[in-house]
């Protein structure tokens, strides 16, 4: 475009800002005279929307062209395409009233065998897509990001337009494609595993039981990098294998809680052993060595989230210590961060307390960020013992803190002083010092705060008042320490009216001096704390009338209202009013202390959602815990000495200026219980791999292996999955087959458990099938179950892979009560004993039924064969009546054997069933006659006979 390129030559050579302008007005005219007179072809359009797009990127203004730039994007040529895609993006945003015009353009690209054209309409709709273009596009991104048929870096691009589109409006994606969307990072194109993964990260946050799935597969992939060295050559950047993804799955996996699978925990292990191992050599080349300090901070994140081995701990502690003394700032900032989290997990911090000097250094280091996390690691690393001198230290540094970081400042050292402070003087007396030394950085909840824990602790108080009076009566006071000083000499000035330099009239004085320096809401305060001192101190009731009759003509309408009612109540002829409405406030709810609330708002939305926040172990155990513990007496701290009683048991506080408030929901006594990391979902998930979900014709297979122990629990044109397991006492082993039948392989080979009894039957994976099953190949699962007491419900396991699209089963797995009973022999004269002495009651269960529907028949052999399935050792000639069965058995759970026996009653001719079953304990019974019921029931179909 010899035109295109003239143009731009010309305003290259423009010798002043007038020239140019003329040049580009000139320009205009001329496009704008070609879009209006002359019907132009593609290359044309093509042409003169590139010279708008130049003069709009030179900060020129175009209102026309735009609809010409759409009409270049159906065209057939790949050149013209491209420059009306790059025109909608520059020229449109989400809310332009001509971007319902391109919808179908773009829609009819991403639906092309032309992988260019995807990528362009992917691209347009990263960039500006609004919620419209989402809603009405976002099936067919996912549609492009899930095909088989898709190229590599197509599946990229559509991954992270996803995710663009997630981050604007998260209810586009739907929660069924989660398993699908899982199922990609699998995929052996680690740009595509990346772009996924970034994906996944985001939905995990706000929904992570829907994307649970994916703990696993960045366990095993993670392994395959690490471990295993799974990685394409182009992938290795200075010797790391991909450290973007094993940073990613390193992150990701600190989303979910510890998992209780053995055989995740190991892989976990093996992969942060090797990495950890692999930083033990510092290279010198400096991309070298920021990739791996990279993975090597990520590493030492996961470990603490898992907090499994002490002596690994102790090993991260010193590596920490190392890393906050580089001369890197960045080293240093991460190292901070990481032990940060560190004290938020460990349960002892005499580790991180060896590095006290070093951190409380970092408080003046050249670097604000540096800074800021040494604050943070000096609030988590704080407790009873080195307390004092970091507050201390904090106290010194608000003096010459940067101003942006004084207030987060301020409310730390409050929380820390409270928490644990163990002498009640040094409470009061570093409380009031934050106070007067913060000045405008404190917040009304901090100075309120203090307010509440004086009034609810007889003790403090007149040492508390006598402390704020010498502080108001210095020459210069802040606003904030006179409103404490109006409120605290108010309820509690009368302690000290008998104290030297502390009289009725030198309490007055001192509020007085300060009336006309502070704030309008200051003196209305005082207003207030000048009425209780009639009610307190009826000898200076003439000056206090006189500071009424100032303020009432007042221009505040506030102060001369206040100061009115005030004047009218203490000039009335009886003192019975003025009592009642300045009787002693009561004692302030426990529940009113929002410090840390207040703390970390300051952190929502500006990174990644932690499953830790900034504070001790105290402030990241779980809320019943934290309960728990003070409870029984392992936590006392200064907070719980001061808060004394609650007053106000309907749940409402006071706040200091004395109007009613509703008490926050805090779990403890102290600043430190308050819940932060609580998430309530709207809708609950849905668990593909509960028995709500089950397989069509999964019964076929479940019932072929419910009396056995090997077969196969489910066939397809596609798949073989037989199961052989093996019981000894309350332990056993099941294996599970995956056979692929299909004549081709097929990936992404994925099984999720559900087990709806984890108290009762617990279950642990051995091994994991592989994640790419060959034509005619077998891979297989082993899983360990323990019974702990009786249950009824067998687990569901949840199968998918991809085969050109996702294939899933959900199929009940045959692990039942019975498989944990063992026939046991017993004479005629000890089974009637024993039946005797365990008697009726709760130890007894018994049901009559018949029949489950019609066609179905009962005989002997059936039923015989019935009982003798769920492992009952039939006793013959024992009953008296020989139609009746009688049985005896052992059932062994984790607590030890349970003797069962069994008494049942058949009548063949009207079809019914009198069953009697009689345990040692008493859940066994019930648990046991629910799956006979279930069975016997079934009976004999007679089409089938």
């Amino acid at each position: 475009m010899r035109g295109l390129v003239q143009f731009i030559a010309d305003l290259r050579n423009a010798r002043a800002r007038d020239l140019e302008e003329k040049r580009i007005n000139k320009e205009l005219a001329n496009i704008r005279q070609k879009f209006k007179s002359e019907k132009l072809d593609g290359y044309q359009k093509k042409k003169y929307v590139c010279k708008l797009l130049y003069i709009y990127i030179q900060g020129y203004n175009v209102d026309f062209g735009h609809l010409e730039a759409v009409n270049l994007i159906s065209a057939n040529k790949f050149s013209e395409k491209q420059i009306g895609y790059l025109a909608v993006t520059l020229f449109l945003n989400e809310q332009h009233e001509l971007l319902h015009l391109v919808v179908n353009s773009i829609r009819k690209d991403l639906l092309d065998h032309n992988e260019l054209y995807n990528c362009l309409a992917l691209h347009a709709i990263a960039n500006v897509g609004g919620r419209e273009m989402g809603e009405a596009l976002s099936g067919d991104v996912h549609r492009l990001m899930i095909s088989p048929t898709s190229k590599a870096f197509v599946k990229k691009k559509a991954a992270l337009t996803l995710l663009r589109l997630y981050r604007k409006y998260p209810a586009i994606v739907q929660q069924e494609w989660a398993e699908r969307i899982i199922s990609l990072m699998d995929d052996p194109d680690m740009g595509v595993t990346l772009s996924v993964t970034s994906l996944i990260m985001a939905l995990v946050q706000d929904n992570p039981e829907a994307y649970k799935g994916s703990y696993v597969k960045a366990a095993q992939r993670l392994k395959k990098i690490v471990v295993e060295n799974d990685i394409a050559p182009d992938y290795l950047y200075y010797k790391v294998p991909c450290p973007w993804i094993q940073v990613k799955f390193l992150r990701l996996l600190q989303y979910f809680p510890p998992s209780d699978d053995t055989h995740v925990r190991e892989i976990i292990r093996e992969s942060l052993q090797q990495i950890m191992h692999a930083a033990t050599e510092m290279p010198k080349n400096v991309q070298q060595n920021n990739a791996q300090n990279a993975v090597l901070f990520e590493a030492i994140n996961l470990l603490i989230h898992l907090d499994t081995e002490h002596n690994l701990m102790m090993q991260i502690s010193q590596k920490l210590g190392k890393f906050i003394t580089s001369r890197e700032t960045n080293v240093r900032y991460l190292g901070l961060d990481a032990m940060t989290h560190f004290a938020a997990r460990a349960d002892t911090l005499d580790p991180i307390k060896k590095h006290q000097n070093i951190i409380i250094g970092s408080l003046r280091d050249r670097d604000i960020s540096v800074r800021r996390k040494g604050l943070d690691l000096l609030y988590s690393m704080c407790d009873t013992t080195n307390a004092q001198p970091i507050v201390n230290e904090l106290l010194k540094y608000l003096q010459t803190a940067d101003f942006a970081i004084r207030e987060e400042m301020v409310l730390k050292i409050a929380i820390l002083t409270e928490k644990y402070a163990t002498d009640a003087k040094w409470y009061i007396d570093i409380s009031l010092k934050l106070l007067a030394m913060a000045g405008d950085h404190v917040s009304d909840e901090v100075w309120q705060r203090v307010i509440q824990i004086v009034t609810n602790n007889e003790e403090l108080q007149a040492y508390a008042a006598h402390t704020i009076l010498d502080h108001v009566k210095a020459d210069s006071t802040h606003d904030t320490l006179v409103k404490i000083g109006g409120y605290l000499l108010g309820e509690f000035g009368h302690l000290i009216a008998d104290n030297k330099g502390c009289s009725p009239i030198e309490q007055f004085m001192a509020l007085q001096s300060k009336m006309m320096g502070c704030s309008d809401t200051t003196r209305a305060l005082l207003l207030s704390t000048f009425v209780k001192f009639i009610n307190l101190f009826p000898e200076i009731k003439p000056q206090l009338l006189q500071m009424f009759q100032f303020y009432s003509h007042s221009p505040d309408s506030e102060l001369q209202q206040r100061a009115c009612e005030y004047l009218t109540l203490a000039l009335l002829p009886t003192d019975d009013l003025l009592r009642t409405v300045c009787d002693e406030m009561p004692p302030f709810s426990e529940r009113t202390s929002v410090l840390l609330s207040r703390l970390h708002q300051k952190s929502v939305g500006t990174s990644d959602k932690r499953t830790w926040v900034v504070g001790g172990k105290d402030a990241n155990v779980d809320k019943k815990e934290v309960i728990m513990a003070q409870q029984t007496g392992l936590k006392r701290s200064f907070t719980a000495i001061v808060n004394g009683t609650s007053a106000q048991a309907n749940g409402e506080s006071r706040s200091a200026s004395g109007t009613s408030q509703p008490a926050t929901d805090s779990s403890s006594n102290d600043l430190a219980g308050l819940g932060m990391n609580e998430h309530t979902e709207d809708a609950k998930t849905p668990n593909l791999a509960s028995s709500v979900h089950l397989t069509p014709e999964w019964d076929i297979g479940f019932n072929r292996l419910y009396f056995s122990d090997e077969g196969i629990l489910f066939e397809d044109s596609q798949v073989q999955i037989g199961v052989r397991s093996e019981y000894r006492s309350h332990m056993g082993v099941v294996k599970i087959y995956f056979t692929n039948k299909a004549p081709f392989p097929i990936s992404s080979f994925t099984t999720t458990l559900d087990n709806p009894s984890p108290a009762q039957l617990k279950m642990d994976n051995k091994s994991l099938p592989d994640s790419t099953v060959h034509p005619g190949s077998q891979t297989q699962q082993t899983v360990f179950c323990m019974a702990k007491s009786p249950f009824t419900e067998a687990p569901t396991m949840r199968i998918s892979y991809l085969a050109g699209a996702l294939q899933a089963y959900t199929l009940r797995l045959p692990v039942l009560p019975h498989k944990y009973m063992e026939p046991s022999d017993l004479s005629a004269d000890d089974f009637f004993k024993r039946w005797k002495q365990i008697g009726t009651g709760p130890l007894e269960a018994q049901s009559t039924f018949g029949l489950s529907g019609k066609g179905k028949e009962m005989n002997e052999k059936f039923t015989r064969d019935v009982v003798a399935g769920f492992k009952w050792r039939i006793l013959n000639d024992v009953d008296p009546n020989a139609k009746n069965i009688v049985g005896c058995a052992v059932f062994q759970v984790e607590s030890g054997k349970t003797g069962c026996l069994l008494r049942l009653e058949p009548n063949y001719e009207q079809k019914m069933y009198r069953v009697t079953i009689r345990a040692t304990q008493d859940t066994v019974p019930k648990a046991m006659l629910k799956m006979m019921e279930e069975r016997l029931s079934r009976g004999i179909s007679t089409e089938s006979s």
